[in-house]
């Protein structure tokens, strides 16, 4: 497989063409953002635990029948992935009150929810991924309703499975981001990253902060608290 030209550049990582059209070459940057790149620091080893993290639990998903974009990790930096027609959207799945959730609603964070709760987010920069609902999706042709209902399926079987996974490693899923996309005979993958610039993680029986929030709320260096993700998952992997 050969890299070939940048196709895009975003906050946390770089696509590139590759010499197979239906393949992407995906390069994790040693970037953090918060805010939508309001903050921005240059971090050595975070691209580089961001792609472990990410293909391993792509790789595990794919164990329990959920279909992503992810074919392989190449490097420590960088896997390839097939090509797909993303949704502009965001899918963010809450199993516990925290950051805006609790802000808007004034719910106290750490609040267990009675159900995990589905939110979908324009995915613009420009306009700060503003929250929308099922009818803003179908009036501004993001998706039908077809396409809604099985996103909305594929996000509440990810959560289990994400809960599932973290759980054997000791850490407790508050909630998370996702992204779709649409791939060979208009099937709907699981896209974009799985990491903990995409997820709350809290440790189970602390609930210290394992994710971005640490970088967001300048609480300290993430790089101890995204390898030692990586080391739980791993661990687990191995004991397995």
């Amino acid at each position: 497989m050969i890299k070939r030209d940048l196709l895009y550049e975003g906050k946390a990582k770089r696509l590139y063409e590759t010499s197979e059209p239906s393949i992407l070459w995906v390069t994790y940057k040693d970037q953090a953002t918060a805010g939508n790149g309001a903050k921005k620091e240059a971090i050595a080893g975070k691209g580089q635990l961001n792609n472990q993290i990410t293909s391993m639990i792509f790789k595990k998903l794919k164990e329990k029948d959920i279909p992503s974009h992810f074919i392989m990790e190449v490097s420590e930096t960088d896997q390839l992935i097939e090509k797909v027609a993303m949704f502009d959207l965001e899918v963010v799945v809450r199993n516990v009150a925290a950051g805006s959730f609790s802000r808007r609603l004034g719910v106290d964070e750490g609040t267990e929810l009675a159900f995990p709760v589905l939110e979908f987010y324009l995915k613009d920069d420009g306009l700060n991924d503003p929250l929308i609902n099922d009818d803003h999706v179908l009036a501004l042709n993001l998706a039908d309703q077809k396409e809604i209902d099985e996103i909305k399926r594929q996000a509440h079987n990810i959560n289990q499975s994400l809960i599932e996974i973290y759980s054997e490693a000791g850490i407790r899923l508050i909630d998370f981001k996702l992204e779709f996309g649409k791939a060979a005979k208009e099937q709907i993958v699981l896209a974009d990253e799985i990491s903990p610039d995409t997820c709350r993680l809290w440790d189970e029986k602390t609930n210290d902060r394992l994710d971005k929030d640490v970088f967001r709320q300048d609480l300290g260096d993430i790089i101890p608290l995204y390898q030692e993700v990586l080391d739980r998952l791993t661990r687990d992997q191995k004991e397995k």
